[in-house]
């Protein structure tokens, strides 16, 4: 039942779709249709948001593992000084009152004083950089503390957005899966069916304009004939592969296919390559869509895109209308 009433949620995404539906039909299922659609775009923006967080956590727990093993380097460097630190100090114990070069300097063979004083003065100095050292390390040891605890709490701190960004996601899914839920089983079988209608018909376009884009040379090239090779996959949140996607995770593979590493996010994605203008729009550029920027896709010819679109919905080549996602830019790798 859940699984089916998912696979719904894209029947009101498309603009008329219920046009078909008998005249019999609930009074609701208008409003319906705008709610679902409404909250199916804030499960999609919640989704990327999601994805934007995973790839600052992922960034933020390298940058603080390497921290973290400085510190550990910087600590057993202190531990391993600090001994000496204390031989320095027991030696100087065992001096007595008074130092070493005037117990020399009252000693009754001046000879002995002259020929050890040069050695002596070396030991005094080694000593001297033995303690300037340990009181460097010593700073470097808390100023990296410092900043193991800094770096700490912004892991701790993506991890809370990422968690809540992801419950938004769902909520949101589960909310429409809640309105569909008041229709009739009659009423949701026709919607299945024009759903599934709607997406074999894409599809079968698709396919048929997938010939006019599998012969493009360079890097945009290489990266839409991967992502044509995924026309008909599910859109899954979170998906990168090999049979369900979602909109970052389809273009990091078809670009990870092309020699070009992108993290797993839309707006992550938003700040590689170089920024080109709508006019200046070739085969292959990453196109991105919403504000907060919450999908990305890849521009084949003017008003033409390779996309995942959506929950309940398959990668295909679309217009270039999201509808309320506006249009934010484009970038070339």
């Amino acid at each position: 039942m859940r699984k089916m009433l998912r696979s719904l949620i894209s029947v009101f995404i498309a603009a008329g779709v219920l046009i078909p539906i008998s005249a019999n039909a609930a009074p609701n299922l208008i409003e319906v249709q705008g709610r679902v659609r409404d909250l199916q775009e804030q499960a999609t923006t919640a989704a990327e948001g999601a994805q934007e967080a995973k790839v600052t956590l992922a960034k933020l727990n390298k940058t603080l593992v390497t921290v973290q093993q400085e510190a550990s380097q910087q600590g057993a460097s202190v531990t391993a000084m600090n001994k000496l630190i204390g031989a320095i100090a027991a030696d100087q114990y065992k001096s007595g009152p008074l130092s070493k070069s005037l117990e020399l300097l009252f000693s009754s063979d001046p000879s002995l004083y002259l020929s050890t004083a040069g050695s002596l003065e070396a030991v005094t100095r080694k000593k001297s950089a033995d303690l300037k050292k340990f009181s460097v390390a010593t700073q470097r040891l808390d100023a990296t503390s410092l900043t193991v605890a800094d770096k700490l709490s912004l892991v701790k701190a993506a991890e809370v957005r990422f968690r809540k960004q992801l419950a938004i996601a769902n909520s949101k899914l589960d909310e429409a899966e809640a309105l569909l839920a008041k229709l009739t089983a009659a009423e949701r079988e026709r919607l299945a069916k024009l759903n599934d209608d709607e997406e074999n018909a894409d599809q079968q376009r698709s396919l048929a304009d997938a010939g006019k884009y599998g012969s493009l040379s360079g890097r945009g090239g290489a990266a839409i004939k991967y992502a044509l090779a995924q026309i008909g996959d599910r859109y899954v949140f979170g998906a990168d592969g090999l049979t369900t996607w979602d909109c970052s995770g389809l273009t990091m593979r078809a670009f990870s296919a092309a020699g070009v590493s992108l993290p797993h996010s839309s707006r992550a994605q938003y700040k590689y390559g170089k920024a080109i203008a709508k006019k200046d729009l070739q085969p292959g550029d990453l196109v991105f869509f919403g504000k907060p920027i919450s999908h990305v896709a890849i521009y084949l010819s003017p008003d033409r895109m390779l996309h995942a679109p959506r929950s309940g919905s398959r990668v295909k080549i679309a217009n270039m209308n999201m509808g309320k996602k506006p249009y934010i830019g484009a970038r070339r790798l």
